[in-house]
């Protein structure tokens, strides 16, 4: 892997694995970069669930601040639900932010692959509720009375 290269971080949607990725992490590396891809806890098929957007949130910034510890250069590239978990987690991780603590890595880039970008405090079900969709939430997925949200057709 070339040092001037930035290391890769793939923050994967719901209802995805690492495996969902292999592809395009197999490309990214053959490129020459160092690609990342830890599980969200919350993707473990548990019911009811044990892990939620609060524990895939700290997972990666745990697992980020870890290589901007070690001096690496991050790009998130954050995926469907990824975008709201890379947005809640990577708050303070700018190299300018990090820079400031004397830290030599930092996150330069966030990158949403049609993700959420949500402002501060609001979730996706708030603005789906705020342009009037709600009654469409259950065309798409069904949640649970143990609070597991399942995509209604997943292939499609």
């Amino acid at each position: 892997m070339s040092p001037s290269k930035p290391t890769l971080v793939i923050v994967h949607g719901g209802w995805h694995v690492p495996e969902s990725y292999e592809k395009l992490i197999v490309a990214l590396e053959a490129a020459g970069y160092e690609v990342h891809c830890p599980r969200l806890p919350s993707m473990n098929q548990s019911r009811p669930p044990n892990a939620d957007l609060y524990t895939d949130s700290d997972l990666i910034r745990a697992y980020v601040s870890s290589l901007v510890r070690a001096g690496r250069t991050v790009i998130a590239l954050m995926h469907s639900y990824g975008g709201q978990v890379g947005s809640n987690s990577l708050v303070g991780l700018v190299i300018e932010s990090c820079a400031a603590l004397g830290l030599a890595g930092g996150v330069s880039h966030l990158i949403y692959m049609a993700a959420f970008a949500m402002p501060e405090g609001v979730g996706m079900m708030d603005k789906v509720k705020e342009f009037g969709h709600m009654d469409l939430v259950s065309i798409a997925v069904n949640f649970d009375e143990d609070n597991t949200c399942l995509s209604n057709d997943p292939k499609t």
